[in-house]
């Protein structure tokens, strides 16, 4: 048995609805003024509308900040601070996919504790108190509502993390109601990326330990078993919220097992051609089971029948149909990618060392480079 740290937030509300509790649970934590992070597209929906009239009748004053952007700059959080700073805000809620809960994220956290951003950067330094702070994702995807991360884009293509537990949320709330249909395409390529999640944490070479892969099994059985009528049906409640469900599994899996080269190879391609991060995954996902099947062939074997399938071999090929089912991209090119851009792709992976490092099997240069071409 390893020794292992394992740590996730404090409050999970799952369930259709659950999402007009938001103002009961703030008012409960005697917060008076909040902040409500999300983005433009998330608002333009409607899907705030009842939430932000729950927390109205809760006797909450909100101010929406919906000014936020797919892998959000520096200057997108100092905006988001500003604007709680201006309301008074004495809590936060973020509501959308990834970008608005990291944004959530480090406003809750830079409104309580006065610390400037780019102090906080890499793991451990953001050690302050931040405001309440409540989670809702609307994409079973990045798992961001139970993890301790928040990426900020700081130069063209280049990206930095902040790693706290004081990022955890004091609340994760997940209602499929704020996910129903949400397009095809999207559901298809965060739902992959949450598969990602669950695969990596199980396979990882660092921290792997049995309640992250109990998580990451789960995740994976309850992703790949309705990721196909999600896509198929963006109305289907069940299917919803299992995929979100799914994806917070993953995200706690991951938290504390750490995911590896599918996602340092996946970086590059996003950064540097703003592919969206679930397509990155996908695109990269196959070649790096390919290459990880000597060391982590026992591993996929394990996970085989959580996808429908027996063995390495028939994983990999489950893996495979599924992303042809979904209509998720497959190659490189088609995203715009072509073999001149193969050595810029490949020397931006090998930055990537925090996560290189975790890959069942070592990833080097020429390695990259390989995995790059085969996913022309």
């Amino acid at each position: 048995m390893p020794d292992f740290l394992f740590q996730t937030p404090a409050n999970l509300r799952v369930g259709p609805g659950a999402s007009r509790e938001i103002g009961t649970i703030l008012s409960g934590m005697k917060a008076g003024r909040v902040l409500v992070v999300t983005d433009a597209g998330v608002r333009g929906t409607g899907l705030l509308d009842g939430v932000l009239a729950a927390m109205g009748e809760a006797g909450l004053d909100c101010t929406v900040f919906d000014a936020v952007v797919a892998d959000p700059p520096v200057a997108v959080i100092e905006a988001a601070v500003e604007a709680g700073r201006r309301c008074g805000a004495d809590a936060v809620v973020g509501i959308g996919g990834g970008s608005p809960m990291d944004t959530a994220k480090l406003a809750a956290y830079l409104l309580g504790s006065g610390d400037r951003l780019e102090d906080i950067y890499g793991i451990g330094n953001a050690r302050g108190r931040r405001l309440p702070l409540v989670l809702a994702p609307t994409t079973a995807g990045t798992g961001s509502e139970v993890t301790p991360i928040a990426i900020v884009t700081t130069g063209v293509g280049e990206k930095k993390g902040v790693v706290s537990p004081a990022l955890f949320a004091d609340w994760a709330v997940l209602d499929a109601d704020l996910t129903l249909g949400l397009p095809p395409s999207v559901t298809a390529a965060t739902g992959i990326d949450a598969m990602v999640h669950a695969i990596e944490a199980y396979t990882t070479r660092h921290k792997k330990n049995p309640f992250s892969d109990m998580l990451a099994r789960e995740a994976l059985r309850l992703l790949a078993g309705n990721i196909r009528t999600a896509c198929a049906d963006g109305r289907n409640r069940d299917a919803r919220q299992a995929m979100l469900l799914g994806a917070m599994l993953a995200g706690q899996a991951f938290t504390n097992a750490p995911v590896a080269a599918v996602h340092a190879l996946a970086y590059p391609v996003g950064g540097l051609f703003h592919v969206p991060h679930g397509v990155s995954n996908a695109l990269m996902l196959p070649h790096v089971l390919r290459f990880n099947r000597a060391a982590a062939g026992p591993l996929y074997a394990e996970l085989a029948p959580l996808v429908g399938a027996s063995g390495v071999d028939g994983f990999i090929a489950a893996i495979e149909q599924l992303c042809n089912d979904v209509a998720v991209p497959r190659r490189l090119r088609d995203v715009g990618i072509g073999e001149d851009d193969i050595e810029r792709l490949a020397l931006d992976a090998m930055n990537q060392t925090r996560l290189l490092v975790n890959n069942p099997r070592e990833v080097g240069l020429e390695d990259a480079r390989a995995l790059y071409r085969a996913a022309l």
